[in-house]
């Protein structure tokens, strides 16, 4: 079957005043469905990958047929990182993450602070479009990285827990140039407990 378009998690205005409703209805209702049609387009030569979870498609990239390749990086890439940010995201949400997540980030970081600050340069000074993420690496450990367009950290070994998404639709209506004060203001919509599940998830 064809992959799917998962609703929106909550309303298009739960995450104002810091992501406005307009955008998020053309960023999940235009353009997350664009990825979407245009991956399953492209798999309609290749139908069999159908089969496989998204994810798992990104996650070894060399195994997709030449010809769907650059198609299941760009458009699935857009179609996966997408699910995750909308989840990563609610209304009454911001502060700080608490137990295990927590540890591992004053490990990693040597605070909150310090990681916060971290992931935000990554995400303001990206060059072009593209998202900050905070992902586990192939040993366990929390690292901080940015990828263009729409790569998936699954393509290069990583477990993405949290990404900034970057690309200017993202943000433009509301803050035109000014991706910092997006940034900033996308800290008080971050769900850390759905981020810390995917810790723990990802380290089993």
């Amino acid at each position: 079957m064809p992959y799917q378009l998962p609703p929106l998690p909550y309303a298009y205005d739960a995450l104002e005043p810091h992501i406005d409703a307009r955008t998020m209805e053309i960023h999940h209702d235009k353009h997350h469905q664009a990825y979407l049609n245009n991956l399953n387009k492209a798999l309609e030569g290749a139908p069999n990958l159908f089969n496989k979870a998204a994810e798992d498609l990104l996650k070894d990239l060399n195994a997709i047929p030449e010809a769907v390749r650059t198609a299941v990086r760009n458009q699935g890439g857009g179609y996966v990182n997408h699910i995750s940010f909308w989840e990563s995201m609610g209304p009454n949400a911001g502060g700080e993450p608490k137990g295990p997540l927590a540890d591992a980030i004053v490990k990693a970081f040597g605070g909150f602070a310090p990681f916060k600050d971290k992931l935000t340069q990554v995400s303001v000074g990206h060059f072009g479009s593209g998202w900050g993420w905070l992902s586990l690496d192939s040993s366990g450990k929390l690292v901080v990285h940015s990828t263009p367009n729409q790569d998936s950290p699954l393509s290069n070994g990583f477990k993405p827990l949290l990404g900034c998404d970057v690309w200017e639709h993202a943000y433009y209506l509301k803050y035109q140039n000014l991706r910092a004060n997006y940034v900033a203001a996308w800290w008080n919509v971050v769900k850390w407990d759905v981020v810390a599940a995917r810790y723990t998830a990802a380290l089993k």
